[in-house]
């Protein structure tokens, strides 16, 4: 994946599915965390493109961190952009935010055992990648882009029902 932005297709559609019990927010910043390894590698030329970071093993650490420090990051970020019927800070629950970090870092490894040859999921007990070629990298970037689309149209439908209800 060219990284974070086409991780988040299927991470809208989860957030249009789960609503409240899902943070979009949490999964996107695990999204930015798994990609800092392969950035540091593009930019310094050096190392494993696709290393730890992106084995199973490797995102459940990311996972931990990313829910911990997330939970923060992302209820200042809807105190920041208003995001509350009150002026009280939201709170997002504990166990919203692993499972959304573990969805995250778990779904970033297969995206990308599927298109890219040197990511080893299963390192360190195997290191063949199974996923490899499970379809094409065109049919997985459609497949990203479209379950974002999907994910925002019954967000936005599930949404506009609900308020009007509220008007009735």
């Amino acid at each position: 994946m060219p990284f974070t932005p086409i991780h988040m297709g299927p991470g809208i559609l989860i957030k249009s599915l789960l609503q409240g019990s899902f943070s979009l927010m949490v999964f996107g910043w695990t999204q930015i965390i798994m990609d800092i390894q392969p950035l540091i590698v593009l930019l310094s030329g050096e190392g494993h493109l696709h290393g730890f970071t992106h084995t199973y093993v490797g995102a459940i650490l990311i996972a931990i961190f990313a829910a911990l420090t997330g939970k923060y990051l992302s209820e200042l970020g809807l105190k920041i952009l208003k995001i509350s019927k009150t002026n009280n800070l939201i709170s997002i629950a504990w166990w919203v935010v692993f499972l959304s970090a573990f969805i995250g870092s778990f779904s970033h490894v297969l995206l990308d055992s599927i298109m890219h040859a040197d990511v080893e999921p299963f390192f360190p007990f195997t290191l063949d990648n199974k996923f490899l070629g499970l379809i094409s990298v065109s049919v997985l970037h459609k497949l990203c882009l479209y379950t974002g689309l999907v994910g925002a149209a019954i967000y936005y439908g599930i949404n506009w029902k609900m308020k009007m209800k509220r008007k009735l």
